[in-house]
């Protein structure tokens, strides 16, 4: 297959469960918003290490949020259901409390739910030391905490699904800046379709992992050896053609699989229309990472 003339390999992303949150952080202005947004995402770039994936995944308008004052939505998941508890409830303590203005709303949509994680008990109504208070607020059910800048509005409870992670597609370019230009375009129009995030900063990974280590074995993840042209030479099979200089990965997360489809589409499409791209694959590790294949002939 070709679009802009450029190959499409008949090939599959390997994908795997992991269990979703998805908060919307609000405040006073779109500066507090975003700051409170992103420390909440922070360390949340991959399922290999750390408190697993997060993604900010749009900016909301005044007319669209519960309390009519913008924010953020912020897509929390990890492949272990009790450490997605955990780290939803801490991100929200350490990461929106403490911020000027924030509020907490789950966005998680109820025909996706699973579960509920209760907030009742956790470290964020233990902060109201005996002043919190239930109430309806914005239509909802609302935690009021006291702070020093006013009450702090939290939902009592936020859904949380099994959905996907690990839909990809690498971007092979002629060079380093044809294939940044190309993964940026990619990310930019990813970001029209909703409940799908990605995990990594800007949305692109220069680091292609693969599954396990060739050398070091005890690795859960290593580089991407046969799509790295630093070492095409020591590389006993690289996949890469010889005109291919730089390699970019984008990954596609989110609620839903037709979603994760969608945004893969949108994303390939603009990755197409640029100079110096000249193929198109994915990545996939023989069942060692998942058993979901998401078939790029499908996705386009």
């Amino acid at each position: 297959m070709k679009i802009n003339d450029i190959e499409i390999e008949d090939t599959y992303a390997e994908a795997f469960d992991m269990y979703i949150s998805r908060i919307l952080i609000t405040a006073q202005t779109y500066r507090w918003a975003l700051l409170s947004t992103t420390e909440a995402k922070g360390l949340g770039v991959s399922a290999t290490m750390g408190p697993g994936e997060t993604g900010i995944e749009t900016e909301v308008q005044i007319d669209s949020t519960p309390d009519r004052r913008p924010g953020y939505i912020l897509d929390i998941g990890h492949s272990n259901k009790n450490e997605l508890n955990k780290w939803l409830v801490a991100r929200m303590r350490k990461c929106v409390i403490p911020v000027p203005t924030t509020a907490v709303f789950n966005e998680l949509p109820d025909d996706a739910k699973d579960y509920f994680v209760e907030i009742k008990g956790t470290p964020i109504q233990l902060f109201g030391d005996g002043y919190e208070k239930i109430i309806s607020k914005f239509g909802r059910e609302m935690y009021k905490i006291p702070r020093m800048d006013g009450f702090f509005y939290i939902e009592s409870r936020f859904g949380v699904c099994k959905g996907i992670a690990g839909g990809n597609f690498l971007i092979l370019a002629e060079s380093q800046p044809s294939a940044l230009k190309a993964a940026e375009v990619a990310v930019d129009a990813i970001k029209s379709i909703p409940y799908v995030f990605n995990p990594c900063a800007g949305g692109i990974a220069a680091s292609g992992t693969k599954v396990g280590g060739s050398k070091y074995k005890e690795a859960v993840a290593t580089t991407n050896d046969p799509y790295n042209a630093c070492i095409r030479d020591l590389v006993d099979e690289s996949k890469l053609p010889d005109d291919v200089k730089c390699v970019y990965e984008i990954f596609v997360n989110g609620i839903y699989l037709e979603s994760i489809k969608k945004a893969m589409e949108v994303g390939i499409k603009a990755a197409t229309t640029v100079d110096g791209i000249k193929k198109i694959t994915a990545g996939n590790y023989e069942g060692k990472l998942g058993k979901i294949k998401i078939n790029l002939s499908d996705v386009l």
